[in-house]
């Protein structure tokens, strides 16, 4: 089987091969080896789907004069079946980071590494992209409508089905016709790497370099940002995430014309679409061919969706789609798959009844309401008039009153039986809303209240008072 890949490995380095070593590849059909004598040593790879091989050896040829951090091509059988390439050892980003991720996070090496990664990305994309032949692309020239709803399909039958998650397909099939129109939009004059992942960046003498972009096609510049900082396992923090987009658009701005807030309107529906694509790739080796390792990457891209959801507004109306999101996030089996331990964030909200009940329209839609009309009103003391349940002597007065104290203490007692259960679960996300007559005393009070009980139980919880921009001006 090897024949092909010693007989280019003796052609290269004028000697036998002394080794030859499979290497694993989870999520690919292609057969790779390390081939080595001595200290020489090449990657091989066997591969029935020429037009695959020669997109990657014409990129690979391109990027390299451009000077992009890619494997050197040593050489390739007449068939197109087999190459020869060099070998960038054996540390990926995944592997990196997971051997210096910590309890305080990430170590200041670890961040410099992905801002090296990012300020790359551009580089390749644009300035790589303008001069690359894009008919070598394959299966598909461009990110276009037929890919997206390929990847779209991708999710609904081997992530949706094999994974049980109920859908209503004619419903669905028209949200993704209206969300492929909407990505559409975007600027797709680039080069889209299309698996822009930390499993496919290498690192060789601490230098980053590029792997598995031969499904490259023309696309939109949010795509591979999006692959990387929603890489599931990978597991940036958040705020890490909003850094590098950021650092990301800034150098994309360096070769081409980027709008900051025109990338950023279309960033959280690229986003969404790689995770489903993702999705589907976890379903079908997770599911279907039983790789484990696939599906416990699951619990990781629920919780990117959570986020996506809770921090972005779609400017497409997806009724099925979002309620599918909405499924997959209320699924505690789905979340958990593996050994993944996700951090659970409160979100609590004081509020006026004046002005309606709050709805978890982006959550599990679940939590709590709970009504504080039943506790004495500062409200109805003109001392108190100008000042709300975060000021000092609002809180002194509630605080001594003991019906504010007993029924704090039995609302806060249901809400840590809840999020106990969560932790277990793998849920990351809590809604629990206090109302009052003018959300501005009592509602603010016992939010700010139960935000403090939980982070001294290290909890996250993250505050929020709808009425604020009511509340008189000091």
């Amino acid at each position: 089987m090897t024949d092909p890949l010693r007989a280019l490995f003796r052609a290269r380095f004028g000697a036998e091969a002394e080794t030859t070593a499979p290497v694993r590849a989870e999520g690919s059909n292609r057969r790779i080896y390390r081939l080595a004598r001595g200290k020489t040593t090449a990657i091989g790879v066997l591969n029935d789907d020429v037009k695959e091989n020669r997109a990657f050896i014409e990129f690979s040829k391109h990027f390299r004069e451009q000077g992009i951090p890619v494997p050197e091509l040593y050489g390739e059988d007449a068939a197109g079946a087999a190459y020869l390439e060099e070998d960038l050892g054996d540390t990926t980003l995944f592997q990196y980071i997971g051997k210096r991720r910590g309890p305080a996070g990430f170590p200041e090496e670890v961040v410099a590494t992905y801002r090296d990664v990012v300020r790359w990305l551009p580089r390749m994309q644009i300035e790589a992209g303008r001069t690359l032949d894009y008919r070598w692309c394959y299966p598909r020239a461009r990110f276009d409508k037929q890919s997206m709803l390929w990847d779209l399909n991708y999710f609904k039958y081997y992530f949706l089905t094999l994974g049980g998650v109920r859908f209503h397909e004619e419903a669905l099939e028209r949200d993704f016709q209206a969300y492929a129109g909407y990505l559409l939009a975007a600027d797709r004059e680039y080069f889209l790497c299309r698996d822009f992942q930390s499993r496919n960046v290498m690192l060789k003498d601490g230098k980053p370099y590029f792997i598995d972009y031969q499904g490259g096609r023309r696309g939109a510049l949010q795509y591979d940002i999006a692959s990387l900082l929603y890489d599931a396992k990978a597991d940036l923090p958040f705020e890490l995430r909003d850094e590098l987009l950021d650092l990301y658009i800034r150098e994309a701005g360096k070769y081409a014309a980027v709008d900051a807030r025109d990338f950023k309107k279309f960033f959280p529906g690229f986003v969404l679409i790689r995770i489903m694509q993702a999705m589907g790739a976890y379903g079908l080796r997770g599911f279907h061919e039983k790789k484990p390792l696939f599906l416990q990457s699951i619990p990781y891209a629920i919780r990117n969706i959570e986020r996506v959801l809770l921090t972005a507004n779609l400017p497409v109306e997806v009724p099925e789609l979002t309620a599918v999101f909405k499924r997959l996030i209320g699924s505690s089996a789905l979340r958990q798959f593996g050994a993944a331990k996700l951090k659970l964030t409160v979100q609590i909200q004081s509020f006026s009844y004046k002005h309606g009940m709050p709805r978890d329209d982006k959550g599990h839609g679940g939590g709590y309401i709970f009504d504080c009309r039943c506790l004495p009103n500062p409200g109805r003391r003109t001392e108190f008039a100008a000042s709300t349940g975060r000021d000092a002597d609002v809180v002194a007065y509630l605080s001594k009153e003991e019906p504010v104290d007993r029924w704090a203490r039995s609302a806060f007692a249901l809400v840590d039986q809840t999020v106990e259960d969560y932790g277990r679960r793998n849920f990351t996300h809590l809604f629990v809303a206090f109302g009052c007559t003018g959300g501005q005393h009592r509602s603010v009070y016992c939010a700010e209240r139960l935000a403090k009980h939980l982070r001294d139980q290290g909890v996250s919880a993250a505050v929020s008072h709808r009425e604020r921009k009511s509340w008189p001006a000091k």
